[in-house]
């Protein structure tokens, strides 16, 4: 939360060290720099006479050179298309670009934290910025008192600023489980448990669709006022989709909790490339966030020590849980 000439320069800072990790880019494409220590030779001077502390050239070398490895590991792994695609041609021909307010990852010797007055001390390129007060939940502050580690990252999202904090927390001693509640994840029901647990999607499902028709509708104008509100409303589905998921893995986290269960989960990964559909079904299987809520159940699984194990989804609908027949009509 900074005062206006804080949030100036943080603006400032960001774009500054985000035009800066695109020239380094630039360097690291050209010339095919493998290494963060050759890079580094290449750069470094430079960073420090654009006016960055030792600490935040560092860390600006380490960000493209973070980016270039992540790049390398997805066309390994094929997530940019097959050689010779034209989404790969795309990614391998041009230095890895970044955005004015993308983020900025700052050591403890950059950022340190006041807790008792919520308040951190920032690096900037305009100087050392102090007393800039920060706001979050009484839970979070004290997670953040208490298992904070390594970095933080500054970001910039339609004007507002967040620091995102790494906090390792211990995991809970994971029990022996009484049983096993087996949750089938779909789009008409969000998620099914074998407890009766039913989230439906119905409304999830109109909310989206309300959403889609409404940006079309937007951009079909084409006015100033258009683009404004189409503006404001970016991020909101994805916002309401990540809370209704949170919802939904607390409950079923918390009942395998209460009844000492353990959590039984479909692994679905690369559904999207197994699965053909017809065109007006594309849209509701890319929006269905099953990773999302696969993931949010993991790690609140973790952080209680609730046992979780994947299972293969093949015909877990329609499989009888008592005599293990397979039915269609069992769904």
């Amino acid at each position: 939360m900074p005062e206006a000439e804080q949030a100036a320069a943080l603006s400032a800072t960001l774009r500054t060290v985000n035009g800066l990790a695109n020239w380094v880019s630039e360097v690291a494409f050209a010339g095919d720099v493998p290494r963060e220590y050759e890079l580094r030779k290449h750069t470094y001077a430079r960073l420090k006479a654009e006016g960055l502390g030792a600490q935040a050239a560092q860390h600006v070398i380490k960000k493209v050179r973070d980016a270039y490895t992540a790049l390398r590991a997805n066309l390994r792994a094929g997530n940019l298309g097959k050689p010779g695609s034209k989404r790969r041609i795309r990614a391998e021909s041009k230095p890895v670009a970044f955005r004015p307010e993308a983020a900025q990852p700052y050591d403890d010797r950059c950022l340190s934290w006041q807790y008792d007055a919520q308040t951190v001390s920032i690096w900037t390129t305009a100087g050392r910025l102090k007393n800039v007060r920060f706001v979050c939940s009484a839970d979070a502050l004290k997670t953040l008192r208490e298992y904070r580690k390594g970095e933080a990252d500054l970001i910039e999202r339609d004007g507002v600023f967040y620091l995102i904090a790494t906090c390792e927390v211990p995991e809970a001693e994971t029990y022996e489980p009484d049983g096993f509640i087996g949750v089938d994840l779909g789009i008409v029901n969000i998620a099914t448990t074998s407890t009766g647990y039913q989230a439906a999607g119905r409304g999830l499902n109109r909310y989206r669709k309300r959403q889609l028709a409404l940006r079309a509708k937007l951009q079909k104008k084409r006015t100033k006022s258009a683009k404004r509100r189409l503006k404001e409303r970016s991020r909101r589905e994805a916002r309401h989709v990540k809370n209704t998921n949170h919802i939904i893995a607390k409950t079923i986290v918390t009942e395998a909790e209460r009844t000492s269960s353990g959590i039984a989960l479909e692994e679905l990964k690369g559904i999207r490339q197994r699965v053909r559909l017809r065109r007006p079904q594309r849209v509701a299987l890319h929006s269905w966030a099953f990773a999302q809520l696969g993931d949010f159940i993991v790690y609140k699984a973790r952080r209680v020590g609730v046992p979780l194990v994947f299972v293969n989804p093949a015909y877990s609908s329609r499989e009888c849980a008592e005599c293990g027949h397979v039915d269609r009509l069992n769904r």
